[in-house]
C-alpha cells in the first residue's frame, strides 16, 4: 500500500439539479469507510486556458490509491452511479501525489 495521498477529481455538467443534489448528499456516506475527505466543491468562475463543457468540479482526498479504488468499486458507491448518470455528465479521474 502506498503512503501517498490519492485524489479523485470530478468535472461535472449538471443535467438535473434535483437529482444531482440527491446524489451529492449520498456520496459522503460512501467516503467515510475509506478515510476520504471532500476537499473542495466548486463552480468555474474563470477560464484561463482551453475550453471545457464542465461548469462544476469536486476534489476528494483519499489516504492512498488502494482506498481510492476501493471506494469507487464499493457496492455503496456503485449503487449511486445510475443516479449520478441521470443527474449529470461526470468525468472522474484518479490521481496519486507525485
Amino acid at each position: 500500500m502506498s503512503d501517498q495521498a490519492a485524489y479523485v477529481i470530478g468535472h461535472i455538467k449538471v443535467k438535473n439539479e434535483e437529482s444531482w443534489v440527491n446524489y451529492r448528499n449520498q456520496v459522503p456516506g460512501t467516503l467515510a469507510p475509506w478515510g476520504a475527505e471532500l476537499v473542495c466543491r466548486g463552480r468555474c468562475t474563470d477560464r484561463f486556458s482551453g475550453e471545457s463543457a464542465f461548469q462544476d468540479m469536486v476534489v476528494i482526498r483519499f489516504p492512498d490509491t488502494s482506498a481510492m479504488r476501493g471506494w469507487f468499486r464499493s457496492p455503496e458507491y456503485q449503487a449511486l452511479i445510475p443516479l449520478r448518470e441521470a443527474a449529470a455528465e461526470v468525468l472522474l479521474l484518479g490521481f496519486e501525489e507525485a
